[in-house]
This record gives structure tokens, C-alpha cells and sequence, in this order.
């Protein structure tokens, strides 16, 4: 059995029915050499491990033990590793395709004068002898490993109730104590806005028996499951200083933080990509939600220029889709690039009611699964009756943004794709064009267009991410 612990942890002992087991180290894997007759049965494997945990530098981006300090100077730790994976600081089969199905139980012992919490639901507080308490909580569904997580902190709790689609579900907030009216001004309306909204889009929040809590972080937030990480300002906008990167002003009408990582809890947690190359699965749904939150309050036409307002922020350095088998990332654009072809798939399915739909069946038929790129894919490819596949292998597989080039003579409009995979084709508008799509391809195709003259200059709808270029 293999068990990865990161350097310089180290596993102390192993055991089996109450017997030491013996193991052998290859740097950070573990080979644990479980007696042949009980390989096929269910056993317990207790471990015991010690030394000093990776800090991290730069959380959450770098990974490891959050040691922090809070306004007031005093303790504030926590741990964020979604990069590096979970062994940074407890023995795990650090793997993406492979979760407990039974959840996982956390205990943590603190000083008295602080708390600690976890995921799931504080089962029990126990105070020592010493001058420490333990806290124990517990989630019952699967969990990724690096969604595991703790905060140590001055907490103060406020408990709500949320009226969701199943009912009743409890909130907890769980925050500085000297953040509690921000919390109650800021953060509790702006969480009971976002869930109503994404319950709406992607389906009930998959946790009810976990509960849902936010708990401030030392560092801007993380996806942690049922126990949402939050570091942001208490302000509107899409970065701390309340500004909005899409300069379009609609950036400013939600908290991105907060609407980023509760969507996770859909695509993340419960929707998990098996390896982290197909992370654009996770990341460009958290980004549509963005946008269809900010449209639930403002405005359809205002989510499309908040979406068309981000397009400028990819960098197309690479795919988006790293190599498999080798946690290897792809590209940062995951974030705003996979956001942008689910965003190309809505507007192309041009039926709100319907993409709807298609989502929420998404999020029931892989609820508490790990899954694949191709396979969420095939299933958008499947349910909308429509074949994407050109789509996802131009702008997941490549980073070439596709150019639409275009001519116009004796009122025809001619067009055709470069810059893209052979026989690419999808769908798109124009201001010329209007309502109606006109659908290229690599080879050259005409329409008519009468009264150029009375039409301002030919440009793409905002909602498709091509380019335009004129030739003669």
C-alpha cells in the first residue's frame, strides 16, 4: 500500500489488528507492506507520524502551514495545499481520482483560549487537563484530500438558517471577533444571495448534512470543503481594494471571493476533476458562476460584459489541459479561458431554460464523483444535442485564439477561420448579423448583406472569444 507524507515528516509506526507493520521510504512514498491474507478485507491502518510540517510562503498558491497573525497580534493558523496535495502534512494517498467515501474525522487540540474548526460538523469539545482543548468535527461526505482543512483563531460563531430547495440549511460563520459586524452586514447577505443563485443554476447545495460554513482565513480564500476559506476585505468587487478587473463596473456588485468559493462547493467538491490538468472543469465553472450571479441581480446583458470584460486577462501561454498522470497543471487561464467556453457553450445553446438544466443533470449524475474532461465533454456534447467537440479542443487543448477573417464585396459577406484546428468550426454573431448565427468553419462561405454602407464596422458579439481580421 502506498502512503504519501512529504520531507521532513516522517512516518514513526504502523499498525494492523494492534501489530507493527513495516514500511519502506522512497523520498516522499511510503510503502506500507500489509500481510497478504488481509489484502482483501477491511481492516484499520493506524499511522503515526511526526516532524515539522511545510510552510507555506504564499498561501494558498504555494502550499502547507498557514503561521499567522491577526490585527490584534495574536495566533491565527491554518493550512491551504490544493497544489501540492495533502501529504505536506498528513499521510494520504495524495490523489485527485481517489477520495473516502466516508468522509473524514478531524481532531484538533488548541490552546484554551482559542478555537479550531474544521470540516463538517463540530461533533465534540473537550477540554484537557492541561491547558488545551480539543475540538473534534466531522464530514460525512467525500472529500478531496487537499479539501481538508483547519482554522485556529479568536472565532466567534454566528449561526443562520438558509431556506434552500432540500430545506432548512444551517450556516455557520465563523469569524474574527472583531470582524462580527462585518459579517453580519457583508458577508451573511452576500452568502444568502449567492446560494440562492447558484442553487438555481447548478442545483441544490450538495453538503445539507454537512452544513455550510465560512471561516476567515489568513489568506484571500480556498474551496475548503463545508468549511469555505475567506480572506478577502469585506467589500464588494473583484479583488481586496473593492476594485473590478473587468473594468466594466459590474465587478463591483458582487464579493468575487465569496462567489468564487461557494461555487466550488458544486464544482470542486462534489464535481472533482481526477487529475489536476482538467482543473479548467473546476475553475471555469466557479467563474461562470461569477457571471451568472451578478446576471441574477443585474441583468443577463450585464454577466455577458462582465464575461467579455475578463477575456482580455488571458494570457494564452499555454493549454489549459497540462499532461495527465503527473499532477501537472496547465495554463492559469483554466480560471478565465474554461470559464470562457462554458460561457460560448450557454450562449451558443441560446436557450437559458434548457443550458439550466443541462447543468444541474451535470451536478446530480456526478454528484460526490471525480471525473475526467472527456467525460464532462461528452456529456454537454450528449445532453444538449449539440457537438462541442471542435470547441473544447481549440480552446482546451491549444492556445490559439481563433481568427474569424472576413471580406465583403458585391454585398456578400465572406468568412472563414484560421489560426485553429484543422476543420474547426463554431457557431457565432456579428453586429451585421444581428440575432441570427452564421456558423464558419476553415473554409471559405458567403452570405448576403445588403446596404453595407448603413452598417457600422463588422465586430464579433461580445460573447464569443475569436478574433477579427479583414482581407481583401
Amino acid at each position: 500500500m502506498q502512503i504519501d507524507l512529504v520531507v521532513p515528516l516522517k512516518i514513526d509506526s504502523a499498525f494492523q489488528k494492534g501489530k507493527k507493520i513495516d514500511y519502506t521510504q522512497n523520498e516522499n512514498i511510503w510503502y506500507i507492506k500489509l500481510p497478504k491474507k488481509l489484502l482483501s478485507k477491511k481492516n484499520k491502518l493506524t499511522i503515526y507520524y511526526s516532524g515539522k510540517p511545510t510552510e507555506s510562503i504564499k498561501p494558498p498558491w504555494d502550499g502547507g502551514l498557514v503561521w499567522a497573525k491577526d490585527s490584534l497580534n495574536r495566533p491565527w493558523i491554518s493550512v491551504a495545499c490544493q497544489y501540492k496535495g495533502a501529504s505536506l502534512w498528513f499521510p494520504c494517498k495524495n490523489a485527485l481520482y481517489d477520495e473516502p467515501d466516508k468522509g473524514a474525522r478531524i481532531n484538533i487540540i488548541a490552546p484554551k483560549n482559542l478555537i479550531a474548526v474544521s470540516n463538517g460538523r463540530l461533533t465534540s469539545k473537550i477540554t484537557n487537563t492541561d491547558t488545551t482543548s480539543t475540538f473534534t468535527w466531522e464530514v460525512k461526505n467525500p472529500i478531496n484530500h487537499y479539501g481538508i482543512t483547519f482554522y485556529i483563531g479568536n472565532y466567534i460563531n454566528i449561526s443562520d438558517t438558509f431556506q434552500g430547495e432540500k430545506g432548512n440549511l444551517s450556516m455557520d460563520f465563523w469569524v474574527l471577533d472583531y470582524n462580527k459586524e462585518k459579517a453580519l452586514n457583508h458577508m451573511i447577505p452576500e452568502v444568502k444571495l449567492t446560494v440562492k443563485s447558484l442553487e438555481h443554476w447548478y442545483g441544490p447545495y450538495p453538503f445539507y448534512e454537512d452544513g455550510f460554513k465560512m471561516v476567515d482565513a489568513p489568506y484571500i480564500g480556498m474551496e475548503h470543503q463545508s468549511a469555505i476559506a475567506y480572506g478577502s476585505s469585506y467589500k464588494k468587487g473583484t479583488n481586496k481594494k473593492g476594485g473590478d478587473i473587468s473594468n466594466t463596473g459590474w465587478g463591483k456588485k458582487t464579493d468575487k471571493i465569496i462567489v468564487h468559493e461557494i461555487a466550488h462547493e458544486w464544482f470542486g467538491n462534489t464535481v472533482t476533476a481526477s487529475d489536476i490538468a482538467d482543473r479548467w472543469i473546476q475553475e471555469g465553472f466557479a467563474g461562470l458562476a461569477e457571471e451568472l450571479v451578478i446576471a441574477d441581480i443585474c441583468g443577463k446583458q450585464a454577466g455577458n460584459e462582465f464575461m467579455n470584460g475578463r477575456f482580455r486577462t488571458i494570457e494564452n501561454d499555454k493549454p489549459i489541459i497540462g499532461r495527465y498522470g503527473i499532477n501537472e497543471d496547465g495554463s492559469n487561464d483554466n480560471y478565465i479561458k474554461g470559464w470562457a467556453v462554458m460561457h460560448m457553450i450557454k450562449n451558443i445553446i441560446n436557450d437559458d431554460s434548457k443550458f439550466r438544466k443541462i447543468i444541474r443533470d451535470l451536478t446530480h449524475e456526478f454528484h460526490n464523483k471525480t471525473v475526467t474532461s472527456n467525460e464532462i465533454e461528452s456529456y454537454l456534447n450528449s445532453k444538449s444535442g449539440i457537438s462541442f467537440t471542435f470547441l473544447f479542443d481549440q480552446y482546451l487543448r491549444t492556445n490559439k485564439v481563433p481568427i474569424l477573417e472576413f471580406k465583403y464585396k458585391n454585398e456578400e459577406l465572406s468568412y472563414r477561420y484560421i489560426d485553429c484546428i484543422e476543420n474547426f468550426s463554431m457557431p457565432i454573431k456579428t453586429n451585421w448579423t444581428g440575432e441570427n448565427f452564421i456558423y464558419p468553419s476553415t473554409f471559405w462561405q458567403s452570405i448576403k448583406v445588403e446596404n453595407k454602407d448603413t452598417l457600422q464596422e463588422l465586430k464579433i458579439d461580445l460573447n464569443f472569444y475569436v478574433t477579427l481580421k479583414k482581407v481583401d
